[in-house]
């Protein structure tokens, strides 16, 4: 990632990371957000801390949201391009302590070696409180409507990696 880029907010967008995992059935990790039930699933995904390559994000996240270890995947490709949202004007200030108008990402897709008992996701800090396994167009239909765009282009970019 070169410099900070500004979102139509005027405000910067936060650095992230994403996984998309995969079974060996081609379907994709979805957990809903325990933070809105019933309405949002998505994949694993988080800020990259100072000094942390995007790869290492993806894995430290997945470990943090999914229970599944490093050891558990094998890393496939890797998104060509950073992609952004932006959040709705009803988030701005709220989220992140009001420092980022959207995110930039970088997107690991990794094909998920273990069994389905090797995902945990009562982990430290749970983000969800469900998870399944998923057809990419059915997360990308299932997801907010502010993030559908980085999903369409992730699965886009991965067309040949999923169902």
């Amino acid at each position: 990632m070169t410099g900070q880029l500004l979102g139509p907010s005027g405000l910067p967008y936060r650095p992230c990371a994403g996984v998309v995992l995969i079974d060996k059935r081609g379907l994709v990790f979805a957990g809903q957000r325990i933070d809105n039930p019933g309405h949002a699933w998505q994949m694993p995904q988080g800020g990259i801390d100072a000094g942390e390559t995007p790869r290492e994000a993806a894995l430290r996240e997945l470990v943090e949201e999914t229970g599944v270890t490093p050891d558990l995947v094998e890393v496939i490709a890797e998104s060509p391009e950073w992609v952004t949202y932006d959040l709705p004007p009803e988030l701005l200030g709220k989220v992140w302590k009001g420092r980022f108008g959207g995110q930039q990402q970088k997107w690991l897709a990794l094909r998920f070696l273990g069994s389905d008992k090797d995902v945990r996701i009562q982990t430290e800090h749970p983000e969800f409180d469900r998870w399944q396994w998923m057809r990419a167009a059915d997360l990308t239909s299932s997801i907010v409507p502010f993030k559908r765009s980085v999903y369409e282009q992730v699965f886009k970019d991965f067309a040949n990696l999923v169902s």
